[in-house]
Order: C-alpha cells, then structure tokens, then sequence
C-alpha cells in the first residue's frame, strides 16, 4: 500500500504558540543574560516536547513551530546571501496593531548559501518517530513585496529583472538543498496573493510606484524557476495569508483575481487557503482546480481566537466547497498557524492543541484518514 503524501487530509500551517519557557529565554539572551548556546537548549527542548505533541494528537506532518525565528518571513529572508535584517524599520500595520520595528533589505547579490534553516531542519528530522517533518519558508515574491523596490539596493540591482532571475535561482538552490538534507514536504508562505485580491493593497501598490498586475507575472514566474528545482518525490505547498498577527489581518477579499494564475497555473502541490471569516469571501474560485493530485487545504478553523468551531457547520462548509471542486482534492486546516509572530495570537495553548485534535476528528469523519 502507497503511504499518503501531504498536504494530508489533516495538516497545519505551521507556527505554534511559543511556551512561556521559550519566551523566557528568548527574553534573557536579548537582555544578555543568556548566550545562544543556552538559548539553543532551551530551544531544542521545546521542539522535542512540541513535535511529541503534534504527533499524540494525530497530526501526520509536523514542525519545529518555528520557535527558532521571530518572525514567519524575515528570519529566513535575512539568512539569504545578500539580504539583511533592518532594525529601526517602519512598523507593519494590522488592523488595530502594529508590529515591532523590523524589516528586510537588499544589500548585496541575492543567493543561497549555508543556511542556517537547513540544521534546523536536521534537528527536527532527528526528533519525528512517526510523522512527516515539513518545513515553512516564506516564498520568493515576499522579498520583494515587503519593501519593493526601495528596500532593494539600485547599485547591486540597477534592473529588477536580474533580482527577480537572482532570487528565484537562491529559491531554486534553496529547494535543491533542503531536499539534500531529507525534506520531502515544504512550504512557501504567502501573503501577495492575498493582498492581491484587496483593492486597498492593490492601491497602496500603486501609490509606491508597483503596478499590482506586472508583480503578479513578476511573482509567478520566480515560483516557476524555483519549483522546477523540485524532484518527484518532494511535496512542495503554499500558504495563502491576509496577515496573522496577535489575532489580528491586513488585506480582505475573495480568491477571484488570482485564483485561475494560483490554482489553475503556478506547479504547487497544495494550497492552503484561508476560509475561517467573510473576508475570504465564498468558494468560487475554487473552480479552477484542476482536476488531479493538486489539493486545496480548507482553512475552516481560524487559529485567532479560542472558541472551537462547530463540528456541524465545517462539515457543511466543506459540502459548500465540494460544488465547485471535487471532495477528494481538500483537506482540512487552521486558516493559518497559530504564531506567525514570536508573539502568537489570542488563545491558550491548550485552545491550539483543542482546534488540531478537531481537525483530526473532522479529517477521520470525512475522509476516512487524518
């Protein structure tokens, strides 16, 4: 019997809230009263605990929970050849909130070195008994949407052509080497899609100077050449985002405008797409899936807040979904992970651990598999 391969029936985005032992000592190794060997420990203790977790409630693909980063994006960006972590940095606003004062920029010629994501790969391997380690990276348009062309150094990179060339090459080496180290299940996170489909974002694109549709065949035409890297056997996923931070989004609006490029046209694997809240708005687009092996992972479960959903109304918004694309090409999911930030949403741990057992009830329910 062929084992599954992901994305599976019940699967998770990724970031899990960080334990008050984590923060602790996150929180001593900025103030220097602990220095990274020690952070390092306290760290690795918390992925060995955390990963035991996800695979006792039924999970058949974990993460370390991303309790090595600060953030969903830029700690992996800031690892990349050439690219460096901002401090002082404009604040990300969400609907409510700002971040901290962090970001990205371009400094030199984007590549893919000796990464120090690909040991925390190696230790997370080493750990899962029984599950299948997946690894979140953010995706390649996110280094240049975050901060467009301002943040990217116009010494280095005088035509944006040989940015977007160099950065889909660092991600194609990127996806060449993980797989080197044993993954066989990644992830490329992205927040453009989403902002894409919001005409407040969209305009804010233009008032920097972007035209939203050239970036949306800038974009998919970096994912290509890095997903063409891809052997057979590794499964390579998308996370679709409209902001995650302490319970809090940016950018609302349906899947409309992208989803026949998204769905219909750009090599992934599986999509996970958000569906926990009206600002998703319906399952239409779901349409252009093609037929096949491609899955769409039904966000249904929202991650921001603790109050478990209705067994009855997810199984009705699947049925909903399953008109316009076949039952057996969806799975189930949170809408996005539970700390996209070291700061995490509005919920306790044990409301997390509560929404992924549901999920894998739900999954069995439907699917006859988690």
């Amino acid at each position: 019997m062929t084992a599954p391969r992901p994305p599976f029936r019940a699967d998770e985005v990724g970031s899990l809230l960080r334990p008050a032992a984590l923060k602790t000592a996150r929180a001593q190794c900025a103030a220097g009263e602990l220095d990274a060997a020690g952070l390092r420990s306290v760290e690795d203790a918390c992925i060995r605990a955390v990963v035991e977790k996800q695979e006792s409630v039924g999970l058949q693909a974990v993460t370390d929970g991303e309790f090595r980063r600060s953030w969903w994006h830029f700690d992996f960006l800031a690892g990349l050849d050439g690219v460096e972590l901002v401090q002082g940095a404009k604040a990300i606003q969400f609907s409510g909130v700002q971040t901290k004062s962090e970001s990205i920029a371009v400094t030199g010629k984007v590549g893919f070195g000796d990464h120090p994501m690909l040991e925390h790969f190696r230790f997370l391997q080493g750990v899962v008994k029984t599950a299948v380690p997946k690894v979140t990276i953010p995706s390649p348009s996110v280094l240049h949407f975050r901060g467009g062309r301002d943040a990217i150094s116009k010494e280095i990179y005088p035509d944006l052509d040989a940015f977007y060339a160099d950065t889909a090459e660092a991600y194609a080496e990127a996806v060449r080497s993980f797989y080197a180290a044993g993954c066989r299940y990644l992830q490329f996170d992205d927040t453009v899609w989403a902002y894409l489909c919001s005409e407040k974002e969209r305009q804010s694109l233009r008032d920097r100077g972007d035209d939203p549709d050239a970036l949306k065949a800038d974009y998919a035409q970096m994912i290509r050449q890095a997903l063409a890297a891809k052997p057979d056997d590794m499964t390579i996923t998308t996370h679709v985002c409209r902001g995650n931070f302490r319970s809090s989004w940016i950018s609302e609006g349906g899947y409309e405008p992208v989803a026949e490029l998204l769905l219909g046209d750009l090599p992934y694997d599986g999509y996970f797409l958000e569906y926990d809240s009206e600002r998703a708005g319906g399952f239409e687009p779901l349409r252009f899936l093609p037929k096949g092996d491609k899955r769409v992972v039904l966000g249904l479960v929202t991650s921001k807040f603790g109050e478990l959903e209705d067994r009855d109304g997810v199984l009705k918004r699947i049925e909903e979904a399953s008109e316009f694309a076949q039952t057996d090409q969806f799975c189930l999911s949170p809408q996005c992970g539970f700390a996209s930030t070291e700061e995490g949403n509005i919920l306790s741990e044990e409301e997390q651990w509560r929404k992924l057992s549901f999920i894998v009830g739900i999954a069995k329910e439907v699917w006859g598999e988690a």
